[in-house]
């Protein structure tokens, strides 16, 4: 009995370790994922002059290039991110617990094919071509990159609705973090999808659309930093 005890104790302790893990990685994904599309990329990108997209970029390559660093720690941490969570919610329920893996690095082998798109700009110099092709070229690629990110990202709105169902499903994260993800899940569809196949509709989107999605994540990775797998909520969810 001493020795059973001992070893749900060892168990809840790693769990538990492996959840503010997860958390912390997901505020990394977060935090490396902000700055480099908000700090580096709109600061940059003018989609509306190619021009001076192409001369803040040259003018700045070495914040660009960082830019796109932080694009692969990103990756880097929703990879552990994905891998813990599996390992989390597994005794949820294992099957969805391995799709939601499996839709989620998609999602990160999409993002990162869609991020060597990047390294044009980089390499644009070296073309020997007037500025003015180079920048209209640039801002193909750009705009190409951003058609990725939202492929990739119809497959993280997948991800994080089954992640939802699972934390529905769960006893240690509460049930309100579940509802925000799947708010966040449908807003990345929508915004996605519409931006893909529906782009007078996307027009038509609140500005705020993606809003939900920053909440229910960053809810979700604070929740688990700070209280780990160790505050449960009353009720035992189903077999």
């Amino acid at each position: 009995m001493d020795l059973a005890e001992g070893e749900m104790t060892r168990k809840m302790n790693l769990d538990g370790t492996a959840a503010r893990l997860a958390g912390l990685m997901y505020l990394g994904t977060i935090g490396f994922g902000l700055y480099a599309e908000i700090g580096v990329r709109r600061a940059l990108i003018r989609r509306d002059d190619p021009t001076a997209t192409a001369q803040a970029i040259f003018d700045h390559l070495s914040t660009f290039r960082i830019g796109l660093v932080a694009d692969l720690m990103m990756l880097v941490c929703y990879v552990a991110v994905t891998a813990l969570f599996y390992g989390l919610f597994r005794d949820v329920s294992r099957r969805v617990s391995v799709t939601a893996a499996a839709f989620s690095m998609i999602g990160i082998a999409s993002l990162a094919t869609a991020c060597l798109l990047l390294l044009f700009p980089v390499r644009m110099t070296d073309l020997g071509l007037p500025f003015e092709t180079v920048a209209a070229m640039m801002m193909v690629v750009i705009k190409v990159h951003g058609d990725g990110y939202n492929i990739s990202l119809v497959f993280f709105g997948i991800y994080c609705l089954l992640l939802a169902w699972l934390i529905w499903r769960s006893t240690f994260v509460p049930k309100i973090i579940g509802v925000l993800m799947a708010i966040a899940g449908l807003c990345y569809l929508v915004n996605s999808l519409a931006r893909l196949g529906w782009p007078d509709l996307a027009a038509m989107l609140p500005v705020h659309v993606m809003y939900p999605t920053l909440l229910g994540e960053l809810s979700l990775a604070l929740w688990l930093a700070v209280f780990g797998k160790g505050r449960r909520e009353a009720s035992t969810p189903p077999p």
